[in-house]
């Protein structure tokens, strides 16, 4: 008899831990699978009928003593087991692991035989702890997604393994506040919002409206109940010590903390709290315990820093730099006392949260992410203990320079944060071990997915990336994952190998890859499934090579508004007005470069001409011609097609490579704009102006190619093959009226290819309301 039919067979469903909610969760769907099997609560053996099926959380010990289970090891299990009776248990080692297990057994085992079963069977998890890290479409700045269905969302984190859940999003579209005109400050604070967004506490009552704590305090409580309901811990990734309300520093003007913001983004300045303060301390103590008295079962807090609107007093790095308040430094002190001072305030703020969290839970943790501390570095961690645990990319570098290459493109050294972060040195074992004798534990982040990779793009495969990175993680003994961006909603990319792959991997950390994408690619292609490898390898290919010519467009694509914006030697010669369709939402304020020249962004220089050639050379040689590859592989296997079930993944395959493609073709023409534009301004050669004019004509006329390419693919598209907002367009988020944005600029570009290249040395000093021609200043 197969396992599926051993299901239906059932007349009873057995609850042993039914105050467990995941228990109830995995019987109501054996429930929905044999309707006519009673449900029952473990009562000491009485009312069960033969043949059952028994669902249960159990301790090791009581596993042995009561079931007969001895699983090896204690990192988490979970149990299949049969009988000659038909008789059913699913066991599981932490509420965490028994949908997973359960999973598990109804996708994949149910069509083998219950003699399999007999005597049991086992599964372990690669990684103790899994959990989204920054999750794009629940808690963060995609959360507006039009279809998102978010108690599904929990039933998909819990089937691919994911111990835990993000639960701190806001109730609403877009942050509360505005700031001064034409600033774009505010719009950060849509993303990992802060401890004040959900509660207050004496010190602050009535700075934020008690219907909009409520609204967000509401929505946190949700997700963490839905959350439980898989058998998830919930937890919170805030930016801390994030700014507060100018009204709050006048009435308390001591607790006036450090400027947080950046003032080429910023047109008024942010301040915190300072930490240093105890009535400070004692304000963020009593925010945590009301939030962990509405929910008591939150788990963990990240805190992210140095960044959008929040940072640490006196730490050597953007956008605070050595900045705060007066009580944790004096300023005749010297450097290595000021990093002492700043690390020591940074972890004494980290045991205040997991102390005052710990009233409730005594299991909570606090992690910090370590890469904006590279000063302070040694120093944090001297000072770590249990509970206080980090978040990192690497152990072996500090800050955000990796001791990691480029897997094909060696001249770029910013890869932390995306999937060309492919390799784990087995030599960061050291570091985990010597953090683990203090009972600390580091998260370490791999990039699966959307995030910092291809955004807005849902469904790109490179899974020969993702294994590379999630196999040299276990090898180095790694017992915490952190996947970046969470999950993908399974509606959205039916056919994501990538995620299936973390799926498989946490399940069995010895798998075959070749024979596990052979398997889902025969499942979801059928006669294709040889087309599907082919497209998988060449889609990794080209991902591989992809080199990063500048991180902030390719982390940030749609912040920038690069998919709609017209890309012209000259950009002043579109006149502002007619800008201001894509300039609206643009990541920049109007005196930013950017707007105008590509190459700068908030003062920073973000790729040499140069090196520019050689990137966007290097992606026409190693990135475009697999891609098209790929396309071109679907596109016969179109022709060739028989079933339905082919037909639709090939499909589905057609429309995400083609959006890769123009995803790719955008930065690649971006690229050479900088080559081409400031080798033009730079070079007094006349045969080097000539070639950079070339290159620039070309760049044009591909880049509205590209975009009617584009345009096309968004009006025949039948999938969601990209994130767009139910609520409308934000810096983050594309809205329906894509299409139209894309038409504006195929119609702003056209007649520019020929334009002599320029961009105004001066525009960074431009005011809206004051005209600098003809001073003599």
């Amino acid at each position: 008899m197969k396992l599926r039919e051993a299901l239906k067979q059932a007349k009873s469903v057995v609850a042993l831990s039914p105050d467990v909610r995941v228990v109830d969760t995995v019987c109501k769907e054996l429930s929905d699978v044999n309707p006519n099997a009673r449900r029952l609560s473990y009562s000491g053996g009485g009312g069960q009928e033969a043949p059952c099926i028994r669902v249960g959380v159990l301790s090791s010990d009581a596993a042995l003593r009561e079931y007969s289970v001895k699983p090896a090891g204690d990192s988490g299990w979970g149990f299949i087991r049969t009988d000659a009776n038909s008789n059913i248990e699913i066991y599981a080692s932490a509420p965490s692991f028994l949908y997973f297990a359960f999973s598990r057994m109804m996708e994949d085992w149910s069509d083998e035989s219950t003699d399999k079963f007999k005597d049991g069977r086992f599964l372990y998890r690669t990684f103790v702890n899994q959990r989204p890290l920054y999750d794009l479409f629940l808690t963060q700045h995609a959360r507006s997604v039009e279809g998102f269905d978010r108690p599904s969302y929990f039933r998909t984190l819990a089937r691919l393994g994911f111990t835990n859940a993000e639960v701190n999003g806001l109730a609403f579209p877009v942050p509360l506040g505005k700031g001064p005109k034409d600033e774009v400050y505010t719009r950060f604070y849509t993303y990992c919002p802060s401890l004040d967004q959900f509660v207050s506490s004496r010190l602050n009552a009535g700075t934020y409206d008690d219907e909009y704590l409520q609204a967000n305090l509401n929505y946190l409580r949700t997700n963490a109940e839905l959350a439980e309901k898989y058998g998830l811990t919930p937890g919170i990734v805030c930016f801390e010590p994030r700014s507060v309300p100018e009204s709050l520093l006048r009435r308390y003007p001591m607790l006036r903390g450090a400027r947080v913001d950046h003032p080429m983004r910023s047109f008024e300045p942010r301040y915190n709290l300072s930490i240093g303060h105890p009535v400070v301390r004692e304000h963020y103590a009593e925010m945590m315990v009301n939030l962990m008295k509405a929910v008591p079962n939150l788990g963990y807090m990240s805190i992210w820093a140095n960044d959008s609107g929040a940072g640490f007093e006196y730490t050597n790095s953007l956008y605070v730099g050595r900045n705060g308040g007066g009580y944790i430094v004096r300023e005749w002190l010297g450097d290595t006392e000021v990093e002492v001072a700043a690390a020591y305030n940074i972890v004494r703020f980290m045991k205040l949260l997991r102390d005052a969290a710990r009233n409730s839970n005594p299991a909570f943790r606090v992690l910090l992410r370590m890469e904006p501390f590279w000063v302070e570095h040694e120093h944090i961690l001297s000072r770590l203990d249990e509970g206080l645990d980090l978040e990192v990319s690497s152990l072996q570098g500090k800050g955000w320079g990796l001791s990691y290459e480029h897997p094909k493109f060696s001249e770029q050294v910013q890869i932390h944060t995306t999937a060309l972060h492919n390799k784990f040195d087995v030599k960061e074992k050291s570091y985990l071990d010597d953090l683990a004798k203090k009972g600390v534990n580091a998260d370490v982040v791999s990039a699966p997915g959307i995030i910092w990779n291809h955004e807005p793009l849902i469904g790109i495969t490179f899974p020969y990336l993702v294994f590379n990175k999630l196999t040299d993680m276990q090898r180095a003994g790694v017992k915490n994952a952190g996947i970046l961006g969470g999950a993908v909603p399974e509606a959205f990319a039916p056919y994501n190998i990538n995620q299936e792959l973390v799926r498989g991997f946490q399940a069995d950390c010895e798998m075959d890859p070749g024979k596990f994408l052979a398997n889902k690619a025969e499942e979801w292609a059928g006669d294709a499934a040889s087309t599907a490898l082919d497209v998988w390898r060449n889609i990794d290919e080209a991902v591989r090579s992809f080199p990063i010519p500048m991180w902030i467009y390719a982390a940030w694509g749609v912040w920038y508004r690069l998919a709609v914006r017209p890309i012209v030697p000259n950009i002043d010669a579109i006149p502002e007005k007619e800008r201001r369709y894509y300039e609206k939402f643009l990541l920049a304020t109007p005196h930013n470069r950017c707007r105008v020249d590509f190459r700068y962004d908030v003062g920073f220089d973000l790729l040499a001409p140069d090196r520019a050639w050689r990137a966007f050379e290097f992606m026409d040689k190693n990135v475009i011609p697999p891609i098209d590859k790929a396309l071109t592989l679907l596109m016969q296997a179109r022709k060739d097609a028989t079933g339905v079930g082919t037909t639709e993944f090939i499909e589905d395959q057609i429309e995400r490579v083609r959006g890769l493609r123009s995803w790719m073709k955008t930065q690649r023409n971006v690229t050479a704009w900088v080559a081409g534009v400031h080798t033009y301004l730079e070079s007094s050669d006349a045969t080097r102006r000539a070639e950079s004019r070339d290159v620039l004509r070309d760049m044009v006329l591909s880049e509205i190619e590209n975009a009617q390419e584009l345009l096309d693919l968004w009006n025949s598209a039948k999938r969601r093959w990209m994130i767009i907002s139910a609520v409308g367009e934000t810096t983050f988020v594309y809205y329906r009226n894509f299409g139209s944005l894309l038409k504006k600029k195929i119609e702003l570009m056209h007649g520019h290819e020929n334009d002599e290249p320029y961009v105004d040395p001066d525009y960074q000093w431009r005011l809206s309301t004051f005209d600098f021609s003809g001073s003599d200043v």
